[in-house]
């Protein structure tokens, strides 16, 4: 049997709280695969696979079951019965996914005081999971060109990197990306001052 899991983008190992399998022995069916939603609401999908055919699951608590000749069927469970069943499997899921936004001072890279505050939490959540991965997203206001307005995006979120490497994070575990004004927080005309999407969004995983 073969599972295939199809996700959005930042598919990391975090994705396993996806995915939901157990091995049924003595029993009928012979494995059972069970579909959970993500934490952070955006949409998943597995593809089951054996010798006799294959089957998508794209709905949360929806269920794909092998039987021992290999058939397969699908069914749907819910929340609750997960967790009364499997309370243990589901007590080895990571912790969700956190996000914070940071803003900066007009065409810079520094943080705003409140923005300057709030990343000492954004670094007591982080050290306190173990291995995991910081994705930094920097973003701009409409004001200014495409191609300043994405350097900037970047030198932001490179910015609030270098802090974080500096309070000791790995530097490997943390990734810096620019989306310069493409996804504005606050959607305005073009050089419309929006302080609210002069920002870095943090993803710590």
């Amino acid at each position: 049997m073969r599972i295939h899991s199809r996700r959005t983008p930042f598919f990391s190992a975090t994705a396993l709280s996806a995915l939901l399998v157990w091995i049924l022995a003595g029993c009928a069916p012979a494995t059972r695969v069970t579909l959970l939603p993500q934490a952070d609401g955006s949409s998943s999908a597995v593809v089951v696979e054996t010798s006799r055919g294959s089957q998508l699951i794209n709905q949360p608590y929806q269920t794909a079951e092998v039987s021992r000749r290999g058939t397969l069927s699908t069914d749907q469970t819910s929340a609750e019965k997960v967790r009364e069943q499997f309370p243990q499997l589901l007590a080895l899921q990571p912790p969700a996914p956190q996000r914070f936004t940071l803003n900066f001072e007009p065409g810079t890279s520094t943080l705003t005081s409140e923005s300057t505050a709030q990343l000492e939490r954004v670094i007591t959540d982080a050290l306190a999971r173990a291995g995991g991965e910081i994705v930094v997203t920097g973003h701009t206001d409409r004001q200014g060109t495409l191609e300043s307005n994405d350097a900037l995006s970047l030198e932001r979120a490179r910015a609030v990197r270098a802090v974080l490497i500096e309070r000791g994070f790995v530097a490997e575990r943390i990734e810096a990306v620019g989306r310069g004004e493409r996804e504005p927080l606050v959607p305005t005309a073009d050089e419309v001052v929006e302080p609210r999407n002069r920002r870095a969004e943090v993803l710590v995983r």
